[in-house]
């Protein structure tokens, strides 16, 4: 859980500070085809829904506003396609952070919280570096304490 704190905490970052640790500048020696986004797929929520989301001001914080097509996914079946970002040591994960983008350097997040879906799995995954396919039913968390927007629980891959 340490590590999804941590996690959360980068891309709690302001934008400002974002775009200071990764968002476009890629690390000195990173493959910039690395940084190019997944093709668009049909039979996956695309990650261009997940990013209608915007912060807005509540009292003394900020907190996520969902457009409508994002709110009608909450508690949905869904397969979502992005990089593995392990939490638990070991070559198998059974709880990870799927990312729309994947991470070029291991200090660096590629995007805010609308770009990742924590995922809890049902039998573990191999974690490489090529994109995997979840399916799961979606949460969209409007009040999350660690941050996050979107949580995928009893998760299978599929191809």
């Amino acid at each position: 859980m340490r590590g999804l704190i941590f996690v959360l905490l980068l891309v709690a970052l302001p934008a400002q500070a974002q775009n200071k640790f990764g968002q476009g500048d890629l690390p000195p020696g990173a493959d910039p085809a690395l940084a190019k986004p997944l093709p668009e797929r049909k039979d996956v929520v695309s990650w261009r829904v997940l990013a209608q989301v915007e912060l807005v001001r509540m009292k003394d914080r900020y907190v996520p506003k969902f457009a409508p097509e994002v709110r009608a996914l909450d508690k949905r079946e869904v397969k979502v396609q992005g990089y593995m970002m392990p939490l638990q040591t070991g070559d198998k994960q059974t709880h990870f952070v799927l990312a729309a983008m994947p991470q070029t350097c291991a200090f660096c997040m590629p995007g805010g919280p609308e770009s990742f879906v924590e995922v809890r799995t049902k039998k573990a995954v191999k974690y490489g570096f090529e994109p995997v396919i979840v399916t799961g039913r979606l949460e969209v968390l409007s009040d999350d304490p660690t941050g996050v927007f979107y949580r995928i629980s009893d998760a299978a891959q599929t191809h």
